[in-house]
């Protein structure tokens, strides 16, 4: 009788307390806690390991179900060798801008430490401990590798105006080749964007961190204007100061209380750098950069980075990119330049957006149709003031719109009972030298109605910060651009070009072979002779993406 009850006991007792939780674990045992695990966490799926959140709670149960819940980390003997290298990687997340302890970092390293520790001591190693490892480790990889891949903010959630053709893939395939190939750093590293550009940046983020790390550069006082001749303590301070980010070309001790021409030769290298009037005089705009601290530099650098990560995986052999911090368009090929201009962009309240798209024709002698916005808000105003406004400006007003569209004579109208709410016009400029879109319009069809024109405009083109357009990108150079497209069509050249615009009759002509076109927004920058480039942030839209990258990560 005894017995019996001794036996039953025994059975009741091992039933709550599982004998393989205390032995070694095999990795069906790990498998079977790692499904319970996953299979407990509920639709939409809850995970989490303590008081660390499995982010990846979509992904994450998805890469398990096609292993049939095998651990991805350890063996029987214990952790494996990838999860060391993921550690490695992840500790290095602030190399690309990034931070590791979004990627649980400090929680995988204790949990990684502790195992090990008990595999020294030749303790029991606990499968629930185990399973903890895997889910974070793995949540690590699918989320860093996410933000690698394709930005760790997405950057319409910030700003209206900014659609990225951000990068895709099948992460959790990705991190099962990587395990099998056992090359976990090279596949996080091949998600990185591949252009030079990011590159760049990236070598710019470790030498102004470097910089940081030796206590930065002091501000130079507040005073008056400083320029060459002038010999005074401030000076000293501009010296140091350009000294510090790199901005020096060379230093004599003895003279460092003196503004010289050599000085003054740094301080127009500073202000081109920084996109300021180069007149090598240190006014208030340039002092202002000067004083810029390097932590908020590095910010400056790292929220560009975040740009890059939303960018295609190609930008194509040939593309045009339109920098709208810079006011800049720039034709590439092969990686290279082979075109430059200033360009005319958004106004703050018309901001220009940032899209990319392909410009597949162009207009010759383009008609403007006036958008109903600037109709009202613009025009409108300026036939109350002018009623000879329309005919100087060779427009035309139309009653509604495509083929039912009339004209209309704009002297049977009384303009001054027209209102914005009862405005129900289309105003059309017809082809000539006043006209809005200048000679050539380029476009690529978007949703926005945005496109690269010519401008009648030209003294706009001198001044350093350019946002005086309705959103639509005025060029510098459009005969340039034109020629440029229209290679490789042996019906159109520069010639042919020019005859047919002064026709003064709208002609559309396709491109030979569409070009891509990327409209981005840039404040921080390196240009091709290895100079990195800062601009004001136009458009306030830097600030909120820093924010947005502090911001705790969110699940997916």
């Amino acid at each position: 009788m005894k017995s019996a009850i001794l036996l039953s006991v025994l059975v009741i007792t091992c039933s709550f307390f599982p004998t393989n939780l205390f032995s070694k674990p095999s990795l069906e045992q790990v498998s079977e806690f790692l499904r319970n695990r996953i299979e407990a966490a509920g639709v939409p799926p809850k995970l989490s390991v303590g008081e660390e959140e499995i982010f990846a709670s979509v992904m994450l149960p998805r890469f398990y179900e096609n292993r049939i819940f095998t651990p991805a980390w350890s063996s029987e003997k214990g952790p494996l060798p990838q999860a060391d290298e993921l550690v490695k990687a992840i500790q290095d997340a602030d190399k690309e801008g990034l931070q590791a302890s979004d990627y649980h970092l400090s929680k995988i390293e204790s949990t990684l430490s502790e195992v090990k520790e008990n595999q020294k001591k030749k303790k029991e190693l606990n499968p629930r401990r185990l399973v903890d490892l895997d889910l974070l480790l793995t949540d690590a990889f699918l989320i860093y590798g996410s933000h690698l891949l394709s930005g760790r903010v997405n950057p319409e959630t910030i700003d209206a105006e900014w659609f990225a053709n951000r990068r895709e893939a099948n992460l959790a395939e990705i991190l099962q080749n990587a395990l099998d190939a056992n090359d976990i750093a090279w596949t996080l590293q091949s998600l990185l964007p591949p252009q030079v550009g990011y590159k760049r940046l990236r070598q710019e983020l470790a030498r102004y961190k470097m910089i940081a790390s030796q206590s930065g550069w002091q501000t130079i006082a507040e005073g008056p204007k400083l320029q060459k001749g002038d010999k005074n303590q401030r000076v000293v301070q501009l010296r140091n100061r350009l000294k510090a980010s790199g901005g020096m070309t060379a230093r004599n001790a003895e003279n460092d209380s003196l503004f010289d021409e050599q000085l003054e030769n740094d301080v127009i290298r500073f202000q081109k750098q920084y996109g300021l009037d180069a007149d090598g005089v240190v006014g208030v705009a340039t002092l202002n950069a000067l004083n810029v601290s390097v932590q908020e530099r590095i910010s400056q650098i790292m929220i560009n980075m975040e740009r890059w990560r939303w960018l295609p995986q190609e930008l194509g052999n040939r593309h045009i990119i339109v920098n709208i911090a810079n006011f800049e368009l720039g034709v590439i090929e092969e990686g290279k330049p082979v075109l430059t201009m200033r360009v005319i962009v958004g106004r703050n309240y018309r901001r220009t957006p940032v899209f990319s798209d392909k410009m597949t024709y162009l207009v010759l002698s383009p008609r403007w149709h006036v958008p109903q916005n600037i109709a009202v808000q613009d025009i409108l105003p300026m036939i109350k003031r002018d009623s000879l406004y329309l005919a100087k400006q060779n427009m035309k007003v139309f009653a509604g719109w495509g083929t039912d569209a009339k004209e209309i004579s704009p002297k049977t109208i009384d303009w001054t009972k027209v209102t914005a709410e009862n405005f129900k016009y289309r105003f059309r400029q017809e082809p000539g030298p006043n006209n809005a879109l200048g000679d050539i319009k380029f476009m690529f069809p978007n949703q926005f109605n945005v496109y690269l024109h010519d401008t009648p405009s030209r003294e706009l083109f001198k001044k350093a910060a350019r946002g005086f357009s309705s959103g639509c990108i005025r060029i510098e150079k459009p005969m340039e651009l034109a020629e440029y497209v229209m290679h490789g069509d042996p019906n159109w050249n520069r010639a042919k070009i020019e005859a047919a615009i002064k026709k003064r009759i709208e002609q559309a002509v396709r491109l030979p072979e569409p070009i891509a076109v990327h409209l981005l927004y840039w404040t921080a920058w390196v240009s091709e002779d290895g100079t990195l480039n800062f601009r004001e942030d136009i458009y306030a839209r830097d600030k909120p993406l820093l924010e947005a990258l502090q911001e705790e990560p969110s699940g997916s």
